[in-house]
């Protein structure tokens, strides 16, 4: 069963699990389950998708209930008046610790023209693991916060490895050799990339939502370990207040 966040007569929102692709299409290839397909088993009725995840990133995801309503959902998140706040472990300590990574980039095909492309960043915790790795007998990880301003294909991911602190867990933007270190130390399986909540104008009446999703039990051992529950939860309180 999915997580519902919030639900009314013309918006769902659920929090997507980590490695579950969202719909059908030719970056996932087959697969047992989607989300818009499990969605639709516990949702009556029209069900569209708001925006998009990728398949290995879990948080917020928005579904509208009518195609009058995607539109408008769209075009919020093509006039960039949606808030997007992210969480990330990524590869090292950024800096400088809050900054904004300006780089264009390109569509769903690397070979395509780039366009603008920008990511606000603040580090909110970091960590120093005695776990050898290379020529380095020590690890270094950060607990980040990410708000994209702009909505480009794996914009956060790229960008994070574009600065030299790829993603953990980011089997195609990051490094496997400290990928496989989490798997092996921590359990952690999957990207450590969370859409921590959405803040938009509701399309039928023009109020303002934000809504926010939890993390999940990897996330949550992470965080007690590594002694950011603290951090984190102070960032989250700092931000809008959920539905």
């Amino acid at each position: 069963m999915l997580e519902i966040l919030y639900q009314d007569d013309d918006l769902v929102a659920v929090n997507k699990p980590a490695n579950l692709a969202v719909h059908r299409s030719k970056f996932v290839g087959p697969d047992d389950a989607f989300l818009i397909d499990l969605l639709r088993e516990q949702v009556e009725g029209r069900l569209h998708l708001a925006h998009r995840l990728d398949r290995a990133t879990s948080g917020v995801l928005l579904v509208a209930r009518s195609p009058e309503m995607a539109a408008q959902l769209g075009e919020q998140f093509m006039g960039r008046s949606v808030r997007k706040r992210y969480l990330a472990v990524v590869r090292g300590w950024p800096e400088p610790a809050e900054g904004t990574v300006d780089y264009p980039l390109p569509g769903s095909r690397d070979t395509g023209p780039r366009k603008d492309a920008r990511t606000d960043y603040r580090r909110l915790a970091t960590v120093e693991v005695d776990i050898p790795l290379g020529r380095y007998e020590k690890q270094r990880y950060a607990l980040v916060a990410a708000e994209p301003q702009t909505g480009r294909f794996r914009q956060i991911r790229k960008h994070f490895a574009h600065i030299h602190h790829p993603i953990v867990g980011d089997s195609q933007h990051g490094r496997g050799d400290h990928n496989r270190l989490f798997k092996q130390h921590f359990a952690s399986h999957r990207l450590l990339l969370h859409a921590a909540s959405l803040s938009f104008f509701h399309p039928s009446d023009g109020r303002p939502l934000t809504i926010a999703a939890g993390l999940d039990d990897t996330w949550a051992r992470l965080l007690e370990r590594f002694g950011w529950r603290e951090a984190c939860a102070s960032w989250a309180d700092a931000g809008p207040s959920p539905v």
